[in-house]
């Protein structure tokens, strides 16, 4: 392989870490993936080395889609989602990356609006909105054709949006639209051997099982009351759907029935408020991977 042309790229999820390489004209050669490392920072760390030595002939940068606030000034993580060990950490230094090296590190939210953006469905969009649905729900903001950070580079964090609020309890956006969330609720609905076989799911969601259709029209009903909350505020194009379930048409396709159902059921914000496209991810599940190699050509190359 050529060092020179390619470029190795980590998606670092709540359940598995992704990577692969991809070259200078964007064509991912090969993806493989293994089971996040959730013990320690060292077992975590120790993993990421591995695979980075492995490749250590192939490629002339690394990149990184990771959970958690990327403080780009302060080159550290912040909160790291999930894997709260990388809290206050900087991955080039843990990983024992030279300081000279082709590096970046973008919150996973923004590295897949990066890559909707850059060649996906949110071309040729002035503003749009990538929402990621997967352990918890991520985003990224695109205003003015730019990638939006917000003041602390948080912009996008829309798990953490309050959906509802009683007696001190409060029901966030990264529980009702987990897509991990749902798929485990409908395999106990379907009285299936894992929890986790989203596939196997999705068989019977496309069949419109009884057993679990109210669930999925549910689930998809919070993520258009969510679009709807984010369109008032932003008035953007489009929104994007990505994540694992959005290879699934019929994921895209209820979310738009659910939306047009709500603005139906809500005059003045049916004739105030401009109808967006809700599209699925160009990219699905590989969109941080692509979007992580190409905030690191942002920042590197000419």
């Amino acid at each position: 392989m050529d060092k020179n042309n390619n470029y190795l790229v980590f998606d670092i999820g709540g359940s598995n870490i992704k990577y692969g390489l991809i070259n200078h004209s964007g064509k991912l050669l090969f993806k493989r993936h293994f089971i996040t490392p959730k013990t320690n920072l060292n077992d975590f760390a120790s993993s990421l080395k591995n695979i980075i030595q492995r490749y250590q002939n192939c490629y002339r940068g690394i990149a990184f889609s990771i959970p958690g606030t990327i403080d780009h000034q302060k080159n550290e993580i912040k909160g790291g989602g999930i894997l709260r060990f990388l809290d206050g950490q900087s991955l080039q230094k843990i990983l024992s990356i030279d300081s000279k090296a082709y590096f970046n590190v973008e919150n996973d939210g923004k590295a897949a609006a990066l890559a909707e953006k850059w060649s996906g469905n949110l071309k040729g969009y002035k503003n749009g909105v990538a929402i990621v649905l997967g352990t918890g729900v991520g985003g990224g903001i695109i205003l003015n054709n730019d990638l939006y950070f917000g003041s602390h580079f948080q912009a996008g964090e829309f798990s953490f949006m309050i959906q509802k609020f009683w007696e001190n309890q409060t029901e966030k956006y990264g529980q009702t639209c987990s897509a991990v969330l749902m798929v485990e609720q409908a395999s106990k609905l379907l009285n299936l051997p894992s929890k986790k076989n989203g596939e196997k799911v999705f068989e019977y969601i496309n069949r419109k099982d009884l057993r679990v259709q109210e669930l999925f029209e549910s689930y998809c009903t919070n993520i258009a009351i969510l679009i709807s909350n984010i369109q008032v505020i932003l008035d953007v194009e489009c929104f994007v759907i990505g994540g694992g379930i959005s290879v699934q048409p019929i994921v895209t396709k209820t979310i738009n029935n659910q939306y047009r159902l709500l603005r139906k059921n809500y005059p003045s914000l049916d004739n105030t408020i401009s109808y967006p496209k809700i599209v699925s991810s160009k990219f699905h599940n590989d969109a941080n991977l692509y979007g992580a190699f190409y905030s690191l050509l942002l920042k590197y190359d000419d």
